[in-house]
């Protein structure tokens, strides 16, 4: 699915990414690593396999847009450094492009860490008329992307049955992108009338409302 934002094009990817084809940019929200290493330390029954899954999700990513830079926005650690840091100096030590961080609530590893590795952190991001956010947060004067809401849809069909995946939820002044991390849920949108929902199907993205 490709969409228009004041005169720039994103591509919106069923894996939850979207690629700024102008600035040649991916954006990624809510990775949530070693969330599940996380889990598994305190008990929680997911398989030890499940921990490689975002790191090949993100290179499939790579390939497929091949981005200049590539901008998390929040939330790409779950907690504390653990055994999936090792993983993501790995997967860092791979890519070509100029990797950036905007930190989120769940960013509390030092930024040394990061900077170190040569990844840039910030707390905001300006570019032209767009401001890059963990948060949600609308400002006057320029469109916010941003994560951290891990927004999702709930589709009801004519049997009454139900099915939840997450989506793109693009307001007036706003698109917040979805949680991009395995086992990170979803917090379900109520849309206004001028609202727009892309839900991200197993192939696809739909545009559903």
């Amino acid at each position: 699915m490709k969409i228009n934002i004041q005169h720039n094009h994103f591509q919106l990817a069923c894996s939850g990414v979207s690629y700024w084809e102008e600035q040649k940019t991916l954006l990624v929200a809510d990775v949530h690593l070693g969330k599940i290493s996380h889990f598994r330390k305190y008990g929680s029954a997911v398989p030890q396999t499940a921990v490689q899954t975002n790191f090949d999700r993100l290179d499939q990513a790579v390939v497929q847009f091949q981005p200049l830079k590539i901008i998390f926005l929040g939330d790409l650690f779950h907690s504390a450094l653990n055994a999936e840091w090792n993983l993501f100096e790995n997967w860092f030590q791979n890519q070509k492009a100029e990797v950036i961080l905007i930190a989120g609530n769940h960013d509390i590893i030092a930024p040394w860490h990061y900077e170190k590795l040569g990844v840039k952190v910030f707390q905001e991001l300006h570019i032209d008329d767009f401001r890059l956010t963990h948060h949600p947060e609308e400002k006057q004067g320029s469109f916010n992307i941003c994560g951290h809401i891990h927004p999702g849809y709930r589709l009801v069909g004519l049997a009454k049955q139900h099915l939840k995946l997450k989506c793109f939820f693009r307001s007036r002044n706003q698109l917040i992108l979805p949680a991009f991390g395995e086992f990170t849920g979803a917090f379900l949108m109520k849309p206004e009338a001028e609202d727009q929902v892309f839900v991200c199907a197993k192939a696809e993205v739909i545009r559903v409302n």
